[in-house]
């Protein structure tokens, strides 16, 4: 009886080729990582990952908790994992929101906002992302110091130090089990509830609002405010949290350079939608804003959703050049683990199925966006 791999028919021979195909691939990776112990051995050099368990004995710039010279190589690592995947959410968030309003630019009819919008996207998708980064971080290093530091509404300030924002007395544990709160519940409600997209927004929302308000009461230190405002005391400022100058030039050279991108893709998106149906909204007395909004943004959705997913993967992977300003990333992280401990093959292993693993997901998001955006039938 034929075989069906993937939705085809495949007879014996086909079989027997694919099989002995897969098994030559077996051995020769067998082959390769079996002389690859052996030559590590002749070398001295032990192979394996019992490493992950000793002091690295190093510390580094920037982490999301608490990091000690004393932590093994897996809590830095893990440190790492997290500094990447923090910093790739937030430029890919704001590079998206900042790439849509450019996009949308370039199509109204405001020439002048047409021209903005251009001259943007041809000046950072021109310039490469790393000579962008290196420009950033020079010029917020020659910021003045904090007595003299830029003030933005006095709940932020920005100076040679970083940049010191408005925080929540809360621990970063409450922050976690909100995001999970809120994720569940928007996974609820796209799955079990029956109602429109505007009504499910409401709903998680107030969900949200309800479980912030909750660890607002519950789990503010008694005798302190909701708000940690940062303050100058001396040389220095107290409150608030502080944002390194490499993660601040990093975030600013990638949301710039990748809203560049995006915004050439939600043009050409919004371009396609036929003319017929936006000379429709206007026989119908609607609006430039809501023509966009009810006609052209939801047809263009289903044209720039998978080219703005292959974005964000890119973003993702561009993280990788915070190793150039001494950003403390996964890479740089294991940069620095290779010549410290000598695991290369281990350590490049590890990067390489991280940076899978993140992409593959992201992947994955697009196409569950992809699918609920397809019209029935198609």
């Amino acid at each position: 009886m034929p075989m069906v791999i993937l939705g085809h028919r495949m007879n014996g021979r086909q079989a027997v080729i694919q099989a002995a195909f897969l098994a030559i691939m077996i051995v020769m990776i067998w082959g390769a990582v079996t002389s690859a112990r052996t030559n590590l051995a002749e070398l001295g050099i032990s192979s394996g990952f019992a490493f992950l368990d000793r002091a690295t004995g190093w510390s580094y710039s920037f982490s999301l908790v608490d990091k000690s010279i004393d932590d093994p190589y897996r809590q830095t690592l893990w440190i790492g994992f997290l500094n990447t995947l923090f910093l790739g959410v937030i430029s890919i968030v704001l590079a998206t929101v900042l790439g849509i309003l450019i996009g949308t630019a370039r199509d109204i009819r405001n020439l002048a906002a047409r021209c903005a919008a251009t001259l943007w996207v041809q000046i950072f998708r021109n310039i490469p992302l790393i000579l962008q980064l290196t420009f950033w971080y020079a010029i917020l290093i020659h910021m003045p110091g904090p007595k003299q530091s830029v003030s933005f509404l006095d709940l932020a300030f920005l100076s040679n130090r970083g940049l010191m924002i408005l925080g929540l007395n809360i621990e970063t544990n409450v922050v976690v089990a909100l995001f999970i709160i809120a994720a569940v519940a928007a996974f609820a409600l796209n799955r079990y509830v029956e109602t429109d997209t505007r009504k499910k927004l409401e709903i998680w929302f107030l969900i949200v609002a309800v479980s912030s308000l909750m660890a607002v009461v519950l789990y503010t230190p008694e005798g302190e405010g909701v708000f940690s405002v940062p303050e100058l005391k001396g040389l220095r400022f107290v409150g608030g949290i502080p944002v390194p100058i490499e993660l601040v030039a990093m975030i600013v050279a990638i949301v710039f350079y990748g809203s560049a991108y995006i915004a050439e893709v939600v043009r050409g998106g919004l371009e396609e939608v036929p003319k017929g149906l936006v000379e429709a909204g206007h026989a119908l007395g609607l609006t430039e804003r809501e023509i966009w909004l009810r006609i052209k943004m939801p047809m263009a959705l289903r044209t720039i959703i998978p080219p703005i997913v292959n974005q964000w993967i890119f973003l993702m992977k561009a993280t990788t050049i915070g190793v150039a300003i001494g950003f403390s990333d996964l890479f740089m992280l294991v940069s620095t683990s290779i010549t410290q401990s000598g695991q290369t093959l281990e350590l490049i292993g590890i990067l390489m199925a991280a940076f899978l693993l993140i992409n593959y997901t992201i992947a994955q998001i697009g196409n569950a966006i992809n699918a609920r955006l397809k019209l029935k039938g198609h």
